[in-house]
């Protein structure tokens, strides 16, 4: 069957199967798959549904195939008889038509008529082609195989011997011709049989391999009996002399079977052949890997004149079916289609694209990505400005993870590997914060793994500007454009002022849109007049409106501001976002507005308000907050970042979900999560006691209006008299410009810089320092922020500061000066230690091993309290006495040892002088220590608040930033000999800082999205390990747990499921490691010639 199967491929001369399969997918002709799959495409191609290139593949006495289509109508069925003659009765020199050497086949087709398709029983060849409703082309194979056998015969009879010929002529009418023919067929299937035919799917390499042994298992057993004449020439001399007349009378009278009877029965055949395989995987994987090979190829062979790669902007087809299964996307907009195409996107140059807020910036960068992962096999860095984005896009992409094969892996907080697990077999997305970043990329600069990072992604890039974490994020793409040229950055920014400045840092084009999927108007309020916001207005205000909403006396005192009244315009029907400038603001306004809302508002999605009430007084251990309790009921609730982070998962599912309809809230809900609504209001155009920049005031703004629910969106600004005139800057001025921080707080950030350039080996001179940091965004805003000395005198001054931390080393020779990295250097780098406590941080630890506290956590939570947080602590000392006498005596005393005594808290609970020097860095320390040393010890965050008299919101920041530093201080002592006990024990102090809650509950935390609410859930539904959870069905997940929507149990199945593998990956690679042949074992002869 084989070889005819490669006469159609040679006919046709199409490549390979492979090109079958592109043209059918891009046809989308929805048939059959395996052998019935590729006798139909071939088909397809025979009859020009599907045109292919072809070349001359087959010799018939100089004559090459031409295929016309001569006829429009189909073979009727069921009884219909359609009259069409044979071709080869009409004449077949009509026909064929000779063609030039070079020339390719043509399909002319006529009017084509709706398909039809025949079932698999029916016999689609009969006497013509019943799709094709021609003939020709097996008459034409009949011309091909007639002249052939000419050939061969005239061949043969020039070498045959005069005596043989005797012999022939006299059984002329008999076996010399059958002799032709076996000479024919085998000739032509000779050449074709013994070829390997490449790249075939495993069904059909399967179903070869039985057929061959069948034909090997009836050839046993019949002996000489087969279909295919026998090829030794000496048996048909015996046939035609010694062989009785009986048998010469059969073999006579045994028609042998036509190339076309052939092409027929083995095509048949192989369409009605079972298949062993899953046909639906089989093609699934087939269709898939063969779309990424062709984007592959595509994009080796990129030019600028290419727009699309592939099915989908280079990525296979199932990608877009995933968009839209996962998050219901059908198409792209214009500028998302645009942006993809442009030129340096296909030549993969470095890239800034700026866009309003909610225009769909981030789609475009997650394709970049999966292309990047899928095609390239590289792996790519997605850095996001906080923790909650970091764990929401996790989530988010740990689907298509697990449906692409590629691993999806967190860096936030504590969690992350330096260096990452290098994989063999599968590309990995970093989804990281800045911080974390930084590191990973310093850790692949270190192990000279920075080639395989393809892509890096950055969000909000406009945070270049942001104090120190802008100056982290210059460092960490200043070390990718220097070390790295293969690897390509995209930025997304808000619009910038100074967008050139950082296309010269980057190297980078600029695509910028001011489109957005819904119309935002812009509105300011003063007194109870609405004014549009109008750039073409010479006061930027126009009359819109008078507020018509009657106010009491009583409720003018209280909302003099008419906040109550511009919200009731909107709500429970639409959405609404109030931002305030604090965060008890933002409890008061939500207080407020419930006294004067009506009663239906009770009614409005009630059992849903009930739930979430009843969920966040699980979440808090029995508690729930007052305000929170009063306010729910009417559909608001408060969002700051003194709510817990459950507290706030909470209530930002409730409102994406619509059971909460009103959101007060402080500006970092803007930079957060996206949580839009039909109208969002201004409260002040400041944040605490500073007015508000341009850039947050837009973001803010840019909540405005939901995409595929409202038509248009609203944003108003309360303003004061006095406030006006700043206004008309802050709502018409241009964009800020964005700066370099490098020379923030007194240089730190350029400080960092340089430690971690020498310590990571990129520069070991000053020359070459200057070489770096002329790629620097510092460099490029040279004029503006180095006015008092230059570049370089702030490089010599830095040098000179961090050789007296002794964190480096100068020495100098003949050829200059040679920088080196101390092993105290390289433990702050490593550890990414702020500089300004590596030293005291390696005092605390060295004193601390002096005598050590074991038998109690409160020695090792002292040493990782965050040096940042104590200028936000005031103790309060009665408590601090409390919780002192609470202690064991072998705590008191390595209280004392690190500096606070017993004898030091009891006079100032007192409220006695305390005249010894006592260090208050040190006694605030001790405090938080407390703090946290409690929250170990019974894990309820609401009781600790309360002993403590703290908000939970800030106890919540300190946990997370305590297990953070907990993660760094490991870090920085696994890089110092000395401190070698500490590696074990702030493992798993890292650990628990990070959850918190119960040993059991740690393997479930451990999946994104996961909170200890949601984890108790889990674990008292029998869902009890990572195992279990990663093999759930979603389905019943989400009908066992309370309130778990079908989409959050499909993410958190996803996430888990993406975390089993990615432990069981990490696993696999150290069974690979140690199973691995030594690239320098040695041989015999280096034995010899060491001897």
């Amino acid at each position: 069957m084989w070889p005819l199967t490669r006469i159609i491929l040679r006919i046709f001369t199409v490549s390979t199967l492979s090109t079958f399969v592109a043209r059918y997918k891009q046809e989308e002709l929805q048939i059959g798959g395996d052998w019935r799959q590729f006798n139909r495409v071939c088909y397809l191609v025979i009859v020009g549904f599907i045109p292919a290139p072809a070349e001359p593949a087959m010799n018939a006495g100089q004559q090459d195939i031409q295929i016309k289509r001569v006829s429009s109508r189909k073979r009727p069925r069921d009884g219909l008889k359609a009259y069409l003659t044979p071709a080869r009765e009409r004449g077949r020199g009509s026909c064929v038509q000779p063609c030039p050497g070079n020339s390719r086949f043509s399909s002319i087709m006529a009017q084509i008529q709706p398909a039809e398709y025949c079932s698999d029983s029916e016999d689609l060849f009969g006497d013509y082609d019943s799709i094709l409703e021609d003939s020709s082309l097996l008459a034409k194979l009949d011309d091909a195989e007639q002249n052939e056998r000419d050939l061969q015969s005239a061949a043969h009879i020039v070498a045959v011997d005069q005596q043989d010929c005797a012999t022939l002529r006299l059984s002329k009418d008999g076996v010399w011709k059958r002799s032709c023919e076996d000479i024919l067929s085998d000739s032509i299937l000779d050449g074709l049989g013994d070829e390997a035919f490449e790249d075939l799917p495993a069904s059909q390499i399967q179903f070869q391999e039985q057929v061959r042994d069948n034909i090997k298992r009836s050839r046993l057993q019949d002996g000489d009996r087969t279909s295919t004449p026998s090829r030794k020439s000496d048996r048909t001399a015996e046939a035609g002399t010694d062989g009785n007349t009986e048998d010469k009378s059969k073999r006579q009278n045994k028609a042998r079977r036509s190339m076309t009877d052939q092409l027929k029965r083995a095509m048949l055949c192989n369409a009605a052949a079972p298949s062993s395989v899953s046909r639906t995987v089989v093609l699934k994987e087939a269709v898939v890997s063969e779309e990424i090979s062709v984007a592959m190829q595509a994009m080796e062979t990129v030019s600028a004149e290419t727009t699309d790669l592939g099915p989908f902007f280079g990525l296979p087809t199932k990608v877009k079916d995933l968009l839209h299964k996962l998050r219901g996307i059908m198409n792209l907009y214009d500028w998302q289609q645009m942006c993809l195409n442009l030129d340096c996107v296909q030549q993969r140059k470095n890239l800034i694209y700026s866009l309003p807020t909610s225009g769909g910036k981030t789609l475009v960068a997650e394709i970049l990505i999966l292309r990047e992962l899928l095609c390239r096999k590289k792996d790519c860095l997605f850095i996001l400005p906080y923790i909650s984005l970091v764990q929401e896009k996790v989530r988010g992409l740990a689907s298509f993870g697990l449906e692409l094969d590629f691993m999806v892996e967190e860096y936030a907080g504590s969690k992350g590997k330096f260096p990452p697990v290098k994989r063999r077999n599968k590309t990995s997305i970093y989804i990281t914060t800045i911080e974390k970043a930084h590191s990973l990329v310093n850790s692949l600069i270190e192990t000279s793994r920075l080639d395989n990072l393809g892509l890096v992604v950055v969000d909000e890039l406009h945070m270049l500007g942001d104090g120190s974490r802008g100056a982290v994020i210059e460092m960490t793409l200043a070390k990718l454009l220097y070390m790295s040229k293969k690897t390509q950055i995209i930025g997304m920014s808000a619009t910038l002022g100074n967008i050139r400045d950082l296309q010269t840092f980057l190297k980078a084009e600029n695509y910028t849109n001011d489109f957005r999927p819904v119309q935002l108007k812009e509105y300011v309020k003063l007194n109870d007049t609405i004014y549009e916001v109008d750039p073409k207005e010479e006061d930027c205000f126009k009359f819109s409106r008078l507020l018509k909403f009657k106010y009491s006396s009583a409720m003018q005192k209280i909302d003099p501001d008419h906040i109550i009244a511009l919200v009731a315009e909107v709500i429970p029907t639409h959405s609404c976002l109030v931002f305030c400038p604090t965060k008890k603001n933002c409890e008061n306004v939500a207080g407020m507005i419930c006294k004067y809302l009506k009663k239906e508002f009770l009614q409005h999605r009630e059992a849903g308000k009930a739930v979430l009430l009843r969920e966040l007084r699980d979440s808090g251990n029995g508690s729930v907050c007052p305000v929170l309790r009063r306010t729910v009921p009417y559909g608001l609730a408060y969002h700051h970042s003194g709510l817990t982070t459950e507290e706030r998962k909470l209530v930002e599912e409730a409102y994406s979900n619509g059971v909460l309809c009103l959101l007060t809230c402080t500006s970092t809900l803007a930079a957060g999560i996206n949580l839009p609504a039909r109208r969002v209001i201004l409260r002040s155009p400041y944040v605490g006691t500073d007015f508000l920049k341009r850039s947050q005031y837009k973001q803010m703004v840019g909540r405005a209006g939901r995409a595929g629910i409202d038509t248009v969106g609203e944003s108003i600004l309360i303003l004061q008299d006095k406030e006006r005139n700043m206004a008309k800057t802050l709502v018409c001025a241009p964009m800020e410009n964005c700066f370099s921080n490098l020379m923030h707080d007194g240089g730190k950030g350029i400080l960092s810089l340089i430690l971690s350039l020498v310590g990571l080996n990129i520069t070991t001179s000053l020359e070459q320092m200057r070489e770096f940091l002329r790629g620097t965004l510092l460099h490029v805003q040279e004029k503006q922020l180095c006015v008092e000395k230059s570049l370089w005198d702030v490089v010599q001054q830095c040098v000179d500061l961090l050789k007296e931390k002794d964190l480096i080393t100068v020495t100098s020779d003949s050829h200059g000066q040679t920088l080196q990295v101390t092993k105290l250097g390289k433990a702050t780098y490593k550890g990414s230690v702020d500089l300004t406590y590596s030293d005291v941080l390696y005092k605390d630890l060295s004193k601390g091993l002096e005598g050590l506290l074991l038998n109690s956590y409160l020695h090792l939570v002292y040493l990782v309290t965050p040096y940042d947080m104590i200028s936000q602590c005031k103790p309060d000392w009665m408590v601090y006495f409390r919780q002192f006498t609470l202690l064991t005596a072998a705590e008191q005393k390595m209280s004392a040892a690190v500096g606070v005594p017993e004898s030091f808290v009891t006079r100032k609970a007192a409220g006695q002088t305390v005249k010894n020097n006592v260090n208050m860095v040190v006694v605030r320390r001790m405090y938080l220590a407390l703090v946290l040393f409690s929250l170990l010890k019974e894990t309820n965050l609401w009781s600790v608040a309360d002993r403590f008299q703290l908000s939970r919101g800030f106890i919540q920041t300190l946990l997370s930033s305590s297990s953070a530093f907990c993660s760094c201080v490991l870090h920085f002592t696994e890089e110092l000999e000395e401190f070698w006990p500490f590696k074990a024990l702030l493992t798993e102090l890292t650990r628990r800082l990070s959850y918190c809650v119960k040993a059991e509950l740690i393997p479930l935390m451990e999946v994104a999205g996961v909170m200890e609410s949601r984890a108790k859930q889990l674990y008292n539904a029998g869902y009890k390990t990572l195992t279990h959870l990663a093999n759930a069905d979603p389905a019943v997940l989400s009908k066992t747990i309370e309130n778990l929507y079908k989409k959050q149990a499909n993410q958190i199945v996803a996430s888990a499921k993406m975390l089993l593998n990615e432990k069981a990956a990490a696993l696999q690679e150290e069974v690979d490691d140690l199973l691995m042949m030594p690239l320098d074992l040695p041989t015999a002869l280096k034995t010899q010639q060491l001897v």
